[in-house]
């Protein structure tokens, strides 16, 4: 890490998108966090994408790098986050992060990601908590379904499973190898969110939904960080 940072010239690193970069065992490792001081000593811009509330750990490296933060908050009922992420951190830790963060100066975007029918379609009461919390952008898409969460997922929620089924499997689409909720359905629950999210004057972006025009800001929120200097 230390010879590759210093070749870098403040390019954007982003961490991690496709696994969590605080696992339980950084709680002792503390290898993201050693990774985050090498990176800021070499003025890099660093993105966090993370489901942890440990992320909060770290707003002192954070808030003196030029960096963003963005934690998934899939729902604020925390039976359902606990029946559908049974190892993840709670949601009101993850909100007392958000928070931390924010109030150390460290911009944040909250994913409020997946959207899944019947469960979290309608999130006004996050929406409007994360804006007073001072967030800047949210980032929704839809539950898209794979064999593999499909069969977790049922395991969870076999009701819901059982409502899902038709709306994916004989109305929805396909795509990239994944069952998708049908277009006209994806748009209009992506749609409402956005309202939401412009009501509170927050920024919104929708991912690999083929929806983009319902941005107002780039999805990954990269936006949020610091512009190097010219």
């Amino acid at each position: 890490m230390e010879r590759e940072a210093s070749r870098l010239k403040g390019e954007i690193v982003s961490i991690a998108n496709s696994s969590d970069p605080y696992p339980l065992m950084e709680q002792e490792l503390g290898l993201t966090r050693k990774c985050l001081r090498i990176l800021s000593q070499n003025g890099c811009r660093i993105q966090i994408v993370t489901k942890s509330a440990l992320v909060a750990r770290d707003a002192d490296l954070l808030s003196d790098a030029m960096s963003s933060v963005a934690i998934t908050i899939t729902t604020d009922d925390e039976n359902f986050a606990k029946r559908i992420e049974p190892n993840a951190p709670s949601s009101s830790e993850r909100l007392k992060a958000v928070e931390a963060l924010i109030d150390r100066g460290v911009p944040v975007s909250v994913r409020v990601d997946p959207i899944i029918p019947f469960l979290n379609d309608n999130p006004v009461k996050l929406i409007a908590e994360l804006a007073s919390l001072g967030v800047k952008h949210i980032t929704a898409s839809t539950y898209k379904v794979k064999p593999d969460n499909w069969k977790r997922f049922g395991n969870a929620m076999p009701k819901l499973v059982e409502k899902l089924k038709p709306m994916y499997f004989d109305h929805g689409e396909r795509a990239s190898g994944c069952f998708l909720l049908p277009r006209d359905l994806r748009l209009k629950l992506l749609s409402s969110i956005r309202n939401m999210a412009l009501s509170h004057d927050m920024k919104f972006g929708v991912c690999r939904e083929d929806l983009s025009h319902l941005n107002t800001a780039i999805c990954d929120g990269s936006w949020l960080l610091p512009k190097l200097e010219a």
